[in-house]
């Protein structure tokens, strides 16, 4: 079976982080391995939350793995915390990165144009460092503009958006994939290829909504899907079709939670666009 590890926090309650990433990569058939950057009784979307910083376990749990000869086939990351939990996690992947494996980024640090509130504006370009370490990073518009130094729009056409991209790329990861990418009247997807100096859009339906977590949705199913041996291509299309799925559902039922997406009422969707 293959192993993706999956280097994030877990909030104990708010469908986001690791209690995302565990069920969908599971569900697509690949195992999930997991490193804890914090525990959280919550998202930071709940107020008076607690958090237990974890960063001291980074470097022994990855020596206990290359003791044990454990290996993945995939590197993943979710939102870290300081930069030095992003300096820590450079030297676990140069330390246990093998040629047959992937490295795979989503800086979750900032969206609609602003950092999260926990960083400050020299995040980015330690996040940059791990970026340009990726096979293929998954920003969103706001986190590629922070981590190219580009000044954001919220309007904006589609040079503008391949500018972006292929900057980040220069910056060293081999394939970006950029959601939430809105231009000439689209919403989608856009995949970057530095090495074959191509582009894929997959364009689908927008959906009126935002939830927290979404981000994660995308990203867990992506790897998984990707790793599971599918192409980069219905990579794309299934993490994308799957959290649309994810957003509408949550909206059309009354009472949904409204800390997160129900994302595990679809997972029987996710299973039908992976065996189709």
């Amino acid at each position: 079976m293959k192993r993706i590890v999956t280097i994030q926090d877990i909030s104990c309650v708010g469908k986001c982080s690791l209690t995302v990433a565990l069920p969908i990569i599971s569900a697509t058939g690949v195992e999930a391995a997991i490193i804890p950057t914090a525990v959280l009784s919550t998202h930071t979307m709940f107020k008076n939350f607690t958090c237990k910083d974890l960063d001291d376990q980074i470097l022994p749990i990855a020596e206990h793995w290359k003791n044990e000869g454990i290996t993945f086939d995939a590197f993943y990351t979710g939102y870290l915390a300081s930069a030095q939990q992003i300096a820590k996690v450079i030297k676990l992947i140069d330390d246990l990165k093998t040629d047959g494996n992937l490295v795979i980024i989503d800086p979750a640090m900032a969206d609609n144009g602003k950092l999260y509130p926990a960083f400050d504006e020299e995040f980015p370009k330690e996040m940059a460092k791990l970026c340009a370490k990726a096979d293929i990073v998954l920003p969103n518009i706001t986190e590629a503009c922070y981590l190219t130094g580009t000044p954001y729009r919220e309007e904006y056409v589609e040079n503008f958006v391949k500018e972006v991209v292929e900057k980040l790329a220069a910056q060293g990861a081999k394939k970006v994939v950029l959601t939430g990418a809105r231009f000439n009247g689209k919403y989608g997807v856009l995949l970057y290829d530095s090495e074959a100096k191509n582009y894929f859009y997959y364009n689908q339906e927008h959906i009126d909504a935002a939830y927290h977590g979404t981000g994660d949705i995308f990203s867990s199913a992506f790897t998984g899907s990707l790793v599971r041996g599918k192409s980069i291509e219905d990579s794309i299309r299934i993490a994308a079709e799957y959290t649309a799925h994810c957003i509408k559902i949550t909206k059309e039922t009354p009472g949904s939670s409204w800390y997160g997406v129900d994302f595990e009422r679809a997972i029987p969707y996710l299973i039908d666009l992976l065996e189709g």
